[in-house]
């Protein structure tokens, strides 16, 4: 069954396109400037904007799918994977954003020579930049090209190869003359339409079912007649579709991967970095850089999930026997959606998945350009020569991501990977803005034993299960974090002189007291009770919110509107901390 698609649907596809590629093709000269334009918007970022750019890029093309087949296979506790990570988030809010800013540089791997010192620095430096553009970029930018493929094929029937290099080509476009101006300018458009669309298909749905009410009924009368057949993929028992919390009676191993997901994964997110980095760097100063990730944070828990989950819920109800989960979501749009909304809706698919790829390979590309070409080969090019080999890098990322599509099958496993992954280093990189004594070879030495770790876990096959992965996360955060801490006292800190630049020009807070005593003439940056307080009320906010629109949804109306009062409430507490915090302007005078 594919979706026919009229010629008032191909107008809106093709109207997106220009709308699109125009936005981009506007930014082309405050572009090619120079790199700090061309990778971080020459720091002139509004929050609301880089916020929103942050949403948009973690939006994607396989987030709706891999949703609706978490909801199918596991029930809505399934998504505790990427709930829990609201703690993590919120302590970049409050400690880290605001770092990030002050440090005023263009990629998180250039703040590894801020931060230490000689050529084990610089290797590390450039290791990274590697690690991160080449491997790690390609394996995000590759399951976001599958989703997309993923609905491509569902809807026109279109084969793999040929899907992978036209959407690869589409991203292209206008990421290679328009830089980061143009990525976020056109994020903002892409995330209003790829939320709304979203929002559509989920509005029909519910009124074909019969309500918030009829919906939840159905789906757990569905999911309990399709356990009595054969199945070509699994589908979660009846009894747990709609419960929120696991079933703590069922099996400790459910009690044991909830308590892990709540006090071990997030950790993994707390420091930000990556393409959030790249947007913090971007902001005009440290109060839009904090807003910003506040904001991102809402959007992504609060605002992003429910429409995907009310359409993983009925998908059970129209469709209980599938071979692929993740097909769930598009097989619904071709179901329910008429002429002109099925364009819109391609339209929005293809905004979710323009926002994050392009995000991405600017991204890399800035790893190729500031952190290896400019920074160990050609050292003193003009600004025009530097944004000249910013688009042949993102040519090669382009291509890169569409090579590891091509080697990809499953969104979610491809998930579960990468995070595992960041488990290993996570204690580290919280640490290292914090305590003066973390040195290069304790960064190093996270590094590699996260990675040794993580591939050699893969091989345990009891392990190599979605049942232990948490298992797995537990075993990779204590051996690197051992690993890590070993190293610390076994080797010598960063020269003082070394520390003391990084100290001036960062002012960090926590256990700096060395190299605090040789800089008494700097301003100290102070994180206490406000930051906490915000930390604690902004947790409960973001999940009063994100209960309290699924309950409004579910039909427990009660519920939902105190969760929301709640919200309210803890977001005047949070505003008022805020202003409590230390908002000294202190420039670095390096």
């Amino acid at each position: 069954m594919l979706m026919t698609l009229s010629g008032l649907d191909w107008g809106i596809i093709i109207l997106y396109m220009l709308i699109s590629i125009g936005i981009g093709l506007y930014f082309t000269k405050t572009g090619s400037k120079g790199i700090l334009e061309y990778f971080v918007a020459g720091r002139e970022v509004n929050w609301w904007l880089a916020g929103t750019s942050i949403v948009a890029t973690s939006f994607a093309a396989d987030t709706p799918l891999a949703i609706a087949a978490i909801v199918r296979t596991k029930g809505l506790q399934g998504n505790w994977y990427w709930w829990s990570g609201v703690m993590g988030g919120v302590l970049c809010v409050f400690f880290y954003a605001r770092l990030w800013r002050r440090a005023d540089l263009i990629t998180d791997a250039e703040l590894l020579e801020a931060r230490y010192y000689g050529k084990p620095a610089a290797f590390l430096r450039s290791f990274y930049a590697c690690y991160r553009s080449i491997f790690w970029n390609s394996v995000v930018l590759g399951w976001v090209i599958l989703a997309m493929y993923k609905i491509v094929h569902v809807l026109l029937g279109w084969p793999k190869v040929f899907s992978t290099w036209t959407l690869v080509l589409i991203a292209l476009v206008y990421i290679f003359f328009s830089g980061l101006w143009g990525v976020i300018a056109t994020d903002f458009f892409q995330f209003i339409l790829a939320m709304g669309g979203c929002i559509i298909l989920a509005g029909i749905i519910l009124a074909d079912v019969g309500g918030p009410s009829a919906l939840i009924t159905k789906s757990v009368a569905a999911a309990k007649l399709a356990n009595t057949m054969p199945l070509q993929s699994s589908v979660v028992d009846s009894s747990q579709l709609v419960n929120v919390f696991p079933n703590f009676q069922s099996s400790s191993l459910a009690i044991i991967t909830f308590l892990i997901f709540m006090l071990v994964q997030w950790w993994g997110g707390g420091e930000g970095g990556g393409f959030l980095a790249q947007r913090l760097f971007s902001c005009k100063n440290e109060k839009h850089s904090l807003l910003a990730v506040l904001w991102y944070n809402f959007a992504h828990y609060a605002v992003r999930p429910w429409p995907w989950i009310i359409v993983g819920l009925a998908s059970l109800i129209y469709f209980p026997n599938i071979k692929d989960p993740e097909t769930a979501y598009p097989m619904m749009m071709i179901k329910f959606l008429p002429n002109g909304l099925r364009g819109l809706m391609i339209s929005a698919f293809l905004a979710a998945f323009m926002s994050t790829v392009v995000t991405h390979i600017n991204w890399g590309a800035s790893y190729i350009v500031n952190d290896l070409y400019k920074r160990f080969f050609v050292r003193n090019a003009s600004e025009r020569h530097y944004v000249w080999i910013s688009r042949l890098s993102i040519v090669f990322m382009t291509a890169l991501a569409g090579f590891a599509c091509l080697a990809m099958n499953s969104i979610y496993s491809a998930w579960l990977f990468i995070t595992a992954l960041m488990m290993g280093t996570s204690f580290v990189i919280l640490l290292r803005w914090y305590w003066w004594r973390v040195n290069v070879w304790v960064e190093i030495a996270s590094l590699a034993s996260t990675i040794f770790i993580s591939l050699a876990l893969l091989r345990v096959p009891v392990l190599n299960t979605d049942d232990y992965y948490p298992i797995r996360l537990v075993i990779t955060l204590v051996f690197c974090t051992g690993v890590s801490i070993i190293v610390a006292f076994l080797t010598p800190p960063e020269p003082m002189e070394h520390l003391e630049k990084f100290y001036r020009r960062v002012r960090p807070a926590g256990w700096w007291g060395p190299v605090a005593m040789r800089c008494k003439d700097v301003e100290k940056f102070h994180v206490g009770t406000p930051e906490i307080y915000s930390w604690v009320l902004t947790v409960v906010s973001i999940y009063a919110a994100l209960f309290g629109l699924g309950w409004l949804i579910m039909g427990m109306y009660l519920r939902g509107i105190i969760a929301l009062i709640l919200c309210v409430l803890t977001v005047i507490a949070i505003l008022k901390e805020i202003e409590k915090m230390d908002w000294k302007d202190v420039k670095y005078k390096g």
